[in-house]
């Protein structure tokens, strides 16, 4: 290991990830993750949910073109489910505006909508087997000590997990 990276200290995974991710993201779709890691605030509570950024199409570079220099917007097409396409299309004059002011430039003139699902199909969860025997008795020692409810039920089923999982490998 490096001098400078013992100096810097801990750098957290989503800044190892979005080094890797966002060269992949601009190359395929002009995107990166800053804009789909803030697309809920961008979208607002109204589309939030039912619309995810897909790629924006940047027009080819004026110069090479031979038209006039300077900078073009881009189209960004977003997935939206079902009938909700049709409001996002009457709100689309904000969304272009959130977005642009996202990117701090005129980054965004036109909205392509496709219709198609945007959130994957939840998995049903299945229920975990409580803990018997020690397992159980070491779990309770381990959160007895919890004020919150919550967060004692959250351990709880951290731990049930954890312990679940050794009991399987040995």
């Amino acid at each position: 290991m490096n001098q400078e990276k013992a100096r810097r200290g801990v750098v957290q995974i989503s800044e190892v990830a979005n080094g890797l991710i966002d060269p992949v993201l601009a190359k395929r779709a002009g995107i990166n993750t800053m804009l789909l890691g803030s697309w809920d605030e961008i979208a607002g509570p109204e589309f939030a949910d039912c619309t995810r950024p897909e790629k924006i199409a940047w027009p080819r570079r004026a110069s090479e073109m031979g038209g006039e220099g300077g900078h073009q917007p881009g189209v960004l097409t977003v997935a939206c489910e079902g009938a909700r396409a049709l409001f996002l299309t009457h709100a689309q004059g904000e969304l272009i505006q959130r977005i642009n002011g996202f990117f701090g430039f005129y980054a965004i003139g036109q909205v392509r909508i496709v219709q198609k699902p945007v959130a994957a199909a939840p998995k049903p969860s299945r229920r975990q087997r409580p803990l018997v025997g020690e397992p159980a008795r070491k779990l309770e020692a381990m959160v007895e000590g919890v004020e919150s409810e919550a967060l004692k039920a959250a351990l709880r089923r951290l731990g049930t997990s954890v312990f679940s999982s050794r009991r399987k490998e040995t």
